[in-house]
């Protein structure tokens, strides 16, 4: 993000971040890219709550399109991906017993 593109393309940005530094680049990102064409791939759906529009893909193809909302309302994949992600994250917090961790 240091050069004034008109295209800016981000692979798996956050991949190695915990989760406040990955905030602060969405943040960032969201700020830097306002009025640009931007192009951001990630397998952690959370990411993706902040585009403007999704390409969700499966098996190499684009099987879905719309924003997260939209997507979330039309229950397909992203959906399911989405609540499947999510879940594993709420149930990495919490220990054996139901009290969520505290590090």
């Amino acid at each position: 993000l240091y050069k004034d593109a008109p295209v800016i393309i981000l692979d798996e940005p956050t991949a190695a971040l915990d989760p406040i530094a990955e905030s602060e680049v969405y943040q960032k990102y969201a700020e830097l890219t306002d009025g640009k064409t931007s192009i951001y791939i990630s397998h952690r759906l959370a990411s993706t709550r902040f585009c403007d529009r999704i390409f969700f893909m499966d098996n190499h193809s684009i099987v879905e399109v719309g924003s997260h909302d939209e997507l979330m309302r039309l229950g397909g994949r992203y959906a399911e991906m989405f609540e499947v992600q999510a879940h594993y994250y709420q149930e990495g917090v919490r220990g054996q017993d139901g009290e969520v961790a505290a590090g």
